[in-house]
């Protein structure tokens, strides 16, 4: 039965702001494409929106990805001009307590969305996406068959190994040992099996907590410096990975990524899988040319596969290839009234 008790409801005030969004999910982990409604941003470059965004957007920011319009796991996709001339759009990522530098679920999501929004015309077989990013550019790729998406992956930008076997220690598990490896972000990786961490949706709670304590503990004593940019050096992540504790046969690794203020990637996190290839490489665990699935905690799974070796400043890198799968969940039509004393939002972590 259909209710129109409520159908007519009048129209928002002229002072109203509105912002059109596309929800999707990526392996599980949500994306909200902010389509419509948003300020435009200043700056040629990138990083220079990202920069003008913090500056005057911030609030906007807020609105959509904190409660009552989203949550602390809330993770969002501004769609902005391109930086370089034949780039398809630019894009910076939003989450609970500011922007990424790159970000793979997006990417991947954004991809299966550009097929049926008229972004480019796409033809049969492999098709070529630019995507400008604050970590530079993306290359995806849409692979068309009958005119139906068979397969979204990317190229990522190219990834390395920071340190090895860094120390850190906390009252509870004594000494830990970290690498630092970068995917389009920097992401402290521990091995869960041996610090006997449940990586399982049950134990989300220890795994947020003793993720944000890690991650505190190794910026304390850790500053990555980016070999191109600095407003890339900072460690966005903690990931936890286990060999061991697979719900997929076929699985290489499972991991669990906690960043922001206590974001839990529910998909693999294709930066993560990038930097997490790049880590397995350096350690003689993966070849070129290699596939390999990785997992997260929810089973959902990315595909990566080193493509080639490179040179990146002083790093020896590889460029790693991500794919995976995104759906859509809905359109929304956010209204941000003036009047509404909680029209920036609020958080609970």
């Amino acid at each position: 039965m259909t209710h129109t008790l409520f159908s007519h409801w009048q129209q928002p005030g002229n002072n109203w702001l509105q912002i059109h969004t596309l929800d999707m999910h990526t392996g599980g982990e949500p994306l909200r494409i902010i389509v419509d409604g948003f300020a435009q941003l200043a700056g040629r470059t990138m990083l220079e929106k990202r920069a003008d965004c913090l500056a005057r957007f911030d609030h906007l920011r807020q609105a959509l990805m904190f409660e009552p319009r989203g949550h602390a796991d809330m993770y969002g996709a501004l769609i902005t001009e391109p930086e370089r001339a034949d780039s398809h759009f630019g894009v910076l990522f939003l989450h609970n307590e500011g922007y990424s530098t790159m970000c793979g679920h997006a990417i991947i999501a954004l991809a299966t969305a550009a097929k049926d929004c008229a972004i480019s015309e796409f033809k049969e077989g492999v098709n070529e996406l630019r995507i400008d990013t604050p970590a530079g550019l993306i290359k995806a790729y849409i692979t068309l068959k009958n005119n139906e998406l068979t397969q979204v992956f990317f190229d990522n930008v190219a990834s390395f190994v920071d340190q090895l076997e860094m120390q850190i220690t906390l009252p509870e598990y004594g000494s830990i040992n970290c690498d630092i490896a970068f995917g389009g972000a920097y992401y402290a990786f521990v091995d869960a099996d041996s610090i006997d961490l449940n990586l399982t949706s049950s134990n989300h709670e220890k795994i947020i907590t003793l993720g944000k304590a890690i991650k505190a503990q190794v910026t304390s004593q850790y500053q990555p410096t980016h070999p191109s940019d600095d407003a890339l050096g900072f460690l966005y992540g903690v990931i936890f990975y286990s060999n061991t504790q697979l719900s997929n046969h076929d699985a290489f690794s499972r991991h669990v990524c906690i960043f922001a203020e206590g974001e839990l990637d529910r998909s693999p996190t294709g930066t993560g899988v990038s930097a997490r290839a790049a880590l397995a490489f350096a350690k003689g665990e993966l070849n070129i040319g290699q596939q390999v699935n990785i997992e997260s905690i929810l089973g959902s799974v990315f595909s990566v596969e080193l493509q080639q070796q490179c040179q990146f400043g002083t790093y020896a890198a590889t460029i790693p290839r991500v794919s995976g799968n995104a759906f859509v969940t809905g359109t929304h039509t956010f209204l941000i009234d003036p009047a509404d004393p909680l029209q920036q939002g609020f958080i609970f972590r």
